[in-house]
């Protein structure tokens, strides 16, 4: 029942990405764009995470931290980005 229920999260997930990665191609702002990156990338980790737990290993769980380290550090940078327009100072 738990493998239904995982597969079931899995093609939610998956269904949540194209809709954000439609966001990101039709967003009527930049600021609705960086959001769905955002998004994007939460949902790419709860993906890998899923697919862990499914395939019993630890890896995958070390690559989605690898992957919110990276969407927070990116995150920052487009903040600063959309206010001062410069990356580095």
């Amino acid at each position: 029942m738990l493998v239904y229920a995982m597969i079931f999260v899995g093609v939610s997930i998956c269904i949540a990405l194209v809709l954000n990665l439609w966001r990101v191609f039709k967003g009527p702002d930049v600021a609705d764009r960086i959001l769905a990156l955002d998004t994007m990338y939460i949902n790419s980790i709860a993906l890998i995470l899923i697919y862990g737990i499914y395939a019993k290993t630890s890896l995958f769980f070390e690559a989605a931290l690898l992957i919110a380290m990276l969407g927070f550090v990116s995150s920052v940078a487009f903040a600063k980005y959309l206010l001062r327009g410069d990356i580095i100072e």
